[in-house]
């Protein structure tokens, strides 16, 4: 179980309509949302994993102490929520070595695991990986098997892997699963994925990976897709069919979920799971493709 903790107004989807510089002058929604998940967590007796934004940790550090001290796990979630691909590599690196710092800081742990803000660990930002491995990281889990928009590293495992690198170092890759529906891999591990699909749809497709796959599946969610009242924003009709479809239904959903299937936090369940492996440089041969095609 993994949370991506940020602000509804963060979300790329949003970002045409709401300019970065104005992100302090809107009033915050995050806090009471999370609380709301850890609420059900702890109902539930779900210990999790998130990935939090430093952006939120600098302004809220009181509620990465709340989740740290219930016995969830504190990951890191980048900055600013930049897409990666749109950064100078050093850029990237001075903002994710920042916010590793500000939250290893709050909560007097080390940080092992790494989602970049919108999955956005593509063929065109692989270079991140390098500043991952420089910054510490354990795992990561930002790159997605599928075609997307805005995300998605076509060709790579739909399993966890390791990457290694050509010194020997590993980082633990844990992407979201996905699903073969007749022929179409889709993604179907959280997310807008939970919320616009039916509940029996994410059910099976979540199902398959555990029973087919033989792995656990990782789910994600956001805190503003359990809060039906932040404000509408005007943008265009995709964005709002993803960001707004069925943000009522969310947490009933969630609660329904969390009753069906057992779910831990992402760095107890990677020191189990199976894992294959491939080299950097294999990766790297993989991404050359895509950017060819």
């Amino acid at each position: 179980m993994t949370v991506d903790v940020e602000e509804y107004f963060h979300v790329a989807a949003l970002a045409s309509a709401i300019d970065k510089t104005t992100w302090d002058s809107i009033p915050s929604r995050v806090e009471s949302s999370t609380n709301r998940l850890l609420e059900l967590f702890d109902e539930q007796s779900i210990s999790a994993t998130f990935f939090i934004l430093g952006w939120v940790a600098e302004r809220a550090p009181q509620l990465i102490r709340r989740i740290a001290d219930s016995g969830h796990e504190v990951a890191c979630h980048g900055q600013n929520h930049q897409l990666i691909y749109n950064q100078a590599q050093q850029e990237f690196k001075e903002e994710t070595f920042a916010a590793k710092a500000l939250l290893e800081d709050i909560t007097g742990k080390p940080v092992s695991g790494y989602r970049a803000a919108s999955y956005s660990i593509t063929p065109k930002s692989i270079w991140a990986l390098d500043v991952l491995k420089e910054a510490g990281f354990k795992y990561d889990s930002s790159i997605v098997p599928v075609h997307h928009d805005i995300y998605g590293f076509v060709g790579t495992p739909d399993g966890p892997y390791d990457i290694v690198f050509d010194d020997g170092h590993r980082i633990i890759e844990y992407p979201p699963p996905t699903v073969d529906v007749m022929g179409r891999v889709l993604p179907i591990g959280g997310g807008g994925y939970f919320r616009i699909f039916p509940y029996w749809f994410s059910r099976w497709g979540l199902g398959q990976v555990n029973k087919k796959k033989g792995i656990p599946f990782s789910f994600y969610l956001h805190p503003w897709e359990v809060d039906p009242g932040q404000p509408r924003v005007n943008v265009g009709a995709k964005s709002r069919f993803r960001h707004y479809t069925n943000l009522g239904k969310c947490a009933d959903r969630l609660r329904r979920l969390t009753n069906e299937f057992r779910f831990d936090r992402m760095d107890r369940v990677i020191a189990d799971v199976p894992r294959s492996e491939l080299t950097l440089a294999s990766l790297k041969e993989i991404a050359s493709q895509a950017d060819s095609e």
